[in-house]
C-alpha cells in the first residue's frame, strides 16, 4: 500500500473521530442541561420530553433519505453538509427566545443525527473487511467520551462562561469548523475500493446506487436478523441512559458525587468495550465468517449475566456493585462495531449507506419505544426491577437472534465475495 495513502486514511479516521466526539457531545449534553433550559422557558417535564422526542423523530424519518443520498452522491461533501447543519441548528437553538422556537430548533438538530451511515460506508472504502471492526470500535469510542464531555460542559463550563446558550454557541461553532475540515480535508473513495478482490487495481470503476441492489438488501437473511436485533438491542441502552442515574439515587441511595464517581469510570470502561469488541470481531472473522456474530453473542449474554449480578448486589456492597457494573460495561458494546461491519460484509458497496440507514431506522423505532415502556413497567414493579427485566429480556432475545444469524452469515458473505470477484474479473477483461 502507498505510504502516503496509508497515512492519509488515518488522517480521515482522526477527522471523523473528532466529528463524532463533538457531535455526540452536542447531542447528549442536552440531558444535563434540563434544569437551566426548563427554568429559562418555564416548561414542565412533558414539554421537556417533547424537546427530546422531536429530534429523535426527525432523525428517524430522515435515515432512509440520508442513506439514499450517500449511496447516490459524494459522501465527503454530504458529511460536510451534515456537520454544517449540526453547527447551524445548535446556534439557532441558542439564539431563540421562546419555547415553541426552541422546540423547533432542537427538533431540527435531528437532521444531522441521521448522517452516520455515510461516514461508516466511506470508512469501509478506506479499510478492508478484516480491519473494519477495529476502526468502527475506535470511532465509537467517541460516543461515551462525548457523553462525558457533554456532562462536563453542561455542569462545569456552562456556569462559568455565561450559561447554556454560551455552550451551544461553542459546540455549534465547532460543528462549522469540522464541516470545513471535512469539506477540504476528506476525499470520497470509489465504492468498493477496499474490497480484497480489487486489491492492486488502480481503477475499479464507479458502482452507483441502483434499486435492484437495494432490493437485494432485504433478500439477505442475515440482514433480517440484523434488523430484528437492532430493534430490541437498543432497549437496554435507552433504559440505562434515561433511568439508571435515577435508580442509583432513589433505590441505592447515591448522592450526586457518588453517582459521578461511580458512573464516570464505568462509562470510560464502556468506551474501551467498543474497541475490544471490534478488535475481537476482526480477529475471529479472519478465521470464520461467523466471527463477528459470535463476539456479538458473547457480548449480550455476558452483559446479561453481569447486569443481573450488579442489580441484585446488596445496597451496602458498593464496591461489589461497581465491579459488576464495570464488567457489564465491558461487554455491552461488543456487538456495536460488529453489527456495522456485518452489514458491510454482506451488502454491495453501492447500497451500504442505505442498508445501514434502514438498520438505524429500525433501531430508532425501538429507541423511541424503550423509555415509555420502562417508565410504565417501573410504575408497576419498581425502577430497579424494570431495568433488570427489560434489559435482560432484550439481550436474551438478541442472543437468540444472533444464533439464527450464525446459520445464514456464511452464505451471505460468500455471495458478496463471489459478486465482487465477478466484478473484478469483468474489469480485468475490459482493461486487458
Amino acid at each position: 500500500m502507498d505510504k502516503k495513502f496509508f497515512r492519509y486514511r488515518w488522517f480521515v479516521v482522526l477527522i471523523f473521530f473528532f466529528f463524532m466526539l463533538l457531535h455526540q457531545t452536542d447531542k447528549l449534553m442536552i440531558g444535563s442541561l434540563q434544569l437551566p433550559v426548563s427554568e429559562t422557558f418555564g416548561i414542565n417535564d412533558l414539554q421537556w420530553g417533547l424537546i427530546n422526542s422531536g429530534s429523535l423523530i426527525v432523525a428517524t424519518i430522515l435515515y432512509p433519505i440520508w442513506g439514499f443520498l450517500y449511496d447516490r452522491y459524494a459522501r465527503d461533501k454530504l458529511l460536510a453538509l451534515a456537520s454544517f447543519i449540526w453547527g447551524s441548528t445548535t446556534w439557532l437553538s441558542a439564539v431563540v427566545r421562546t419555547y415553541p422556537a426552541f422546540l423547533a430548533t432542537r427538533a431540527s438538530t435531528g437532521i444531522d443525527d441521521s448522517s452516520y451511515p455515510g461516514l461508516y460506508s466511506l470508512i469501509a472504502d478506506y479499510f478492508g473487511p478484516h480491519l473494519r471492526g477495529k476502526i468502527y470500535g475506535l470511532l465509537q469510542l467517541a460516543q461515551p467520551l462525548g457523553y462525558l464531555l457533554g456532562m462536563i460542559l453542561a455542569l462545569m463550563v456552562a456556569p462559568v462562561i455565561g450559561g447554556w446558550r454560551s455552550v451551544f454557541y461553542l459546540t455549534g461553532s465547532l460543528g462549522i469548523v469540522i464541516a470545513i475540515l471535512i469539506f477540504f480535508g476528506v476525499k470520497d473513495m470509489p465504492r468498493g475500493k477496499a474490497e480484497p478482490e480489487f486489491e492492486g487495481m488502480t481503477e475499479i470503476g464507479q458502482f452507483r446506487f441502483s434499486w435492484a441492489e437495494a432490493k437485494e438488501i432485504f433478500k439477505k437473511r442475515t440482514m433480517w436478523f440484523v434488523f430484528v436485533q437492532g430493534f430490541f438491542g437498543v432497549f437496554p441502552w435507552n433504559v440505562i441512559t434515561y433511568f439508571f442515574f435515577g435508580y442509583l439515587m432513589r433505590e441505592r441511595g447515591y448522592d450526586n458525587q457518588s453517582v459521578l464517581f461511580t458512573m464516570a469510570p464505568v462509562i470510560l470502561i464502556l468506551a474501551s468495550g467498543y474497541f475490544i469488541g471490534g478488535a475481537l470481531g476482526d480477529w475471529l472473522f479472519k478465521r470464520t465468517n461467523k466471527g463477528r456474530i459470535l463476539v456479538s453473542s458473547i457480548g449480550v449474554i455476558m452483559g446479561t449475566i453481569f447486569l443481573m449480578l450488579a442489580l441484585t448486589t446488596p445496597i451496602e456492597a458498593r464496591g461489589q456493585f461497581f465491579i459488576m457494573m464495570a464488567l457489564t460495561a465491558i461487554f455491552m458494546p461488543f456487538s456495536s462495531a460488529n453489527v456495522i461491519a456485518t452489514v458491510f460484509d454482506v451488502t454491495a458497496p453501492e447500497v451500504r449507506s442505505t442498508a445501514q440507514a434502514v438498520e438505524y431506522f429500525i433501531e430508532n423505532s425501538g429507541a423511541a419505544l424503550a423509555p415509555a415502556l420502562a417508565g410504565a413497567v417501573a410504575v408497576a414493579i419498581g425502577l430497579g426491577k424494570a431495568i433488570l427485566l427489560i434489559c435482560t429480556t432484550a439481550w436474551l432475545l438478541c442472543f437468540v437472534i444472533y444464533i439464527g444469524a450464525l446459520f445464514t452469515i456464511d452464505h451471505d458473505v460468500h455471495t458478496l465475495r463471489n459478486q465482487m470477484a465477478e466484478r473484478a474479473n469483468a474489469l480485468s477483461r475490459s482493461t486487458s
